[in-house]
């Protein structure tokens, strides 16, 4: 009998052991998936990865080499988080999508550009000849924006679809005659004698890039996404106060010199924690407009089907509290 008690007792504090020990020993968490491709204005997440700001968060950071792709692993669920320009984030949306803004990373005031070979002088000095462009949402969106603003019909040039690796050799090779760019291949371009013929600041609050989280994703990761989006406004004032430190780390990643990286920065506006705050509570209703029109420009043009709700800002303290 005596047996038989010290045997069940002996199994009890066994399985009591064993229940204690599985809820100290935790299951790795599942990381937040964070995709990019190349663009200045996305620095401030890798330079907040060096600089520690994201402590022992899971973030994990994957680049991808176009736009495109980041959309196309976004929507396919291999990615929490996008990096996109608000039209891609509109296409994503009019795809049944419900993405969320948890960052506006920029807004473009002149670095996406279209540029035209020694002797040219305006876009319209490039009808009936070849202009190299990405194969991407942005892509085909600013070159009917600019050519829209001049006045010049789309029938009258000819896209030639090129991957961003092959900007610089196609340009350079007389490929194309024109080019729809950003840095650093602009940069580069630029220095060779590439003319600037049509920049992003004609066409100012139209592109503008954000971060965005699957809406289904926000509960399971609220803690990651606190941690990211904390660690990025870090970085951005870091970014601030010491640019040459900041440019030495960000230039290799974007293939530049840190004279480069910090001349890119020219053109793009980096908007701060109160800056995003007033756009989330709606104490700033300039890009919410820019969108609006954007969907309605989108539809006009059969870049999307519908107009669509505004895409949701996450408030500043919307995931402290889930």
């Amino acid at each position: 009998m005596r047996y038989a008690l010290f045997r069940r007792s002996l199994l009890f504090l066994f399985f009591a052991f064993l229940t204690l020990l599985s809820a100290c020993v935790r299951e790795p968490s599942q990381p937040l998936r964070v995709g990019t491709n190349i663009w200045p204005g996305y620095e401030p997440l890798y330079l907040a990865a060096e600089l520690g700001y994201y402590k022992d968060t899971p973030i994990r950071l994957i680049q991808y080499p176009s736009s495109t792709e980041v959309m196309r692993a976004f929507q396919s669920g291999l990615l929490e988080v996008a990096a996109l320009t608000v039209d891609e984030v509109l296409m994503v949306k009019d795809r049944g999508f419900d993405p969320q803004i948890v960052v506006v990373t920029d807004f473009s005031n002149g670095a996406d550009v279209i540029l035209g070979r020694s002797g040219t002088r305006t876009l319209h000095d490039l009808k009936g000849k070849k202009i190299g462009v990405e194969s991407t949402a942005l892509g085909a969106f600013f070159l009917t924006r600019a050519l829209e603003k001049e006045g010049i019909p789309i029938d009258t040039i000819t896209p030639v679809p090129l991957e961003l690796s092959d900007h610089e050799e196609a340009f350079m090779k007389g490929k194309v005659d024109g080019l729809v760019t950003f840095p650093p291949v602009s940069s580069n371009l630029k220095d060779k004698g590439a003319v600037l013929l049509f920049d992003s600041s004609r066409i100012p609050g139209e592109i503008v890039d954000v971060l965005v989280v699957r809406k289904s994703e926000m509960e399971k990761h609220a803690e990651c996404l606190e941690a990211l989006r904390n660690g990025w406004f870090r970085a951005v004032e870091y970014l601030k106060s010491n640019p040459d430190d900041a440019a030495k780390k960000a230039a290799p990643r974007e293939k530049f010199t840190p004279q480069q990286f910090l001349d890119s920065l020219k053109g793009i506006h980096i908007p701060d924690r109160e800056e995003y705050s007033a756009m989330a509570d709606g104490r700033d209703v300039s890009l919410r407009d820019s969108m609006e029109r954007l969907n309605r420009m989108m539809v006009s043009k059969g870049l999307v089907r519908r107009l669509q709700n505004p895409v949701p800002f996450v408030p500043i303290d919307a995931l402290k509290n889930r």
